[in-house]
């Protein structure tokens, strides 16, 4: 058994403000006996076209905050940042190991150009699908749109990823929410693999209607084990690595692809 924690927070503009937040739940966290926090995309900042302003650095002083909390705390932590780049940034998740160390950074590789916005104005793609150890599991990371193409977790579960921590900003609208829940679902079943997938609550005081909470941990078999809605909240829930076992051993369709058809 893994305890993980599912620290799904609002997100303002002031990354003062967002660390200290994001500092609260990770001791909340800890609290709860979690081994692995996960906090949402863009825990640094709300999107705009401030992000290429407040770009930090990955030794800055908001990941070298999140990883005093990690050591403090003895846990693991994902969060996501901004990262400088040339001329534009980067959208990072960050993992960082209990004594502090970064483990891991992932640079999102599907940008949401999509329902009339046009992250790659600001954003530039990474290209490397990353999976990283952490609190005793391989952890493929993915963020927001990514989850909509599952060749990235395929390539993450082929890599040895046990669990996928999906971190997200998800914007709201028509059918957006029903989207999240089934497309998390969705990426659990066909790859038999836990998904813990953790957004933004939504802030009222911000206008860009990005966060819609629904933060879930699912199972290898889709289920919903955890769900916090939309308000904002803590918690602490079990991944266990043997009902991946007996789901894979009842369902091992990832030994059943047939790679070679339609190959070249």
């Amino acid at each position: 058994m893994t305890r993980i924690a599912l620290c799904q927070i609002p997100v303002s503009e002031d990354p003062d403000v967002n660390l200290s937040r994001a500092r609260d739940a990770l001791g909340e966290a800890a609290a709860g006996g979690a081994e692995l926090a996960v906090l949402p995309e863009a825990t640094l900042t709300r999107y705009g076209r401030r992000i290429t302003d407040l770009a930090q650095p990955l030794d800055g002083p908001f990941v070298t905050g999140l990883a005093a909390s990690a050591r403090e705390h003895g846990l693991s932590v994902i969060a996501g940042v901004f990262e400088p780049g040339e001329g534009r940034v980067h959208n990072t998740a960050v993992a960082i190991g209990p004594s502090g160390s970064i483990e891991a950074a992932y640079r999102k590789i599907h940008l949401f150009d999509s329902f009339g916005a046009r992250e790659s104005d600001l954003v530039a793609p990474g290209d490397t699908p990353v999976v990283v150890e952490l609190a005793g599991l391989r952890v493929g990371l993915v963020t927001c749109y990514d989850i909509r193409f599952p060749e990235l977790t395929r390539a993450l579960v082929d890599a040895g990823a046990e669990v996928f921590a999906v971190i997200a900003a998800w914007g709201s609208g028509p059918m957006k929410e029903e989207h999240w829940t089934t497309l998390v679902r969705a990426r659990a079943l066909e790859n038999t693999t836990w998904v813990a997938a953790v957004g933004q609550a939504p802030n009222p005081e911000a206008r860009d209607g990005f966060g819609i909470g629904r933060s879930m941990l699912v199972d290898p078999m889709g289920v919903v084990r955890t769900d916090l809605g939309s308000s904002p909240g803590v918690q602490t829930c079990e991944i266990d690595s043997q009902i991946t076992i007996a789901t894979r051993n009842a369902l091992p369709c990832l030994e059943h692809r047939r790679l070679q058809v339609g190959g070249s």
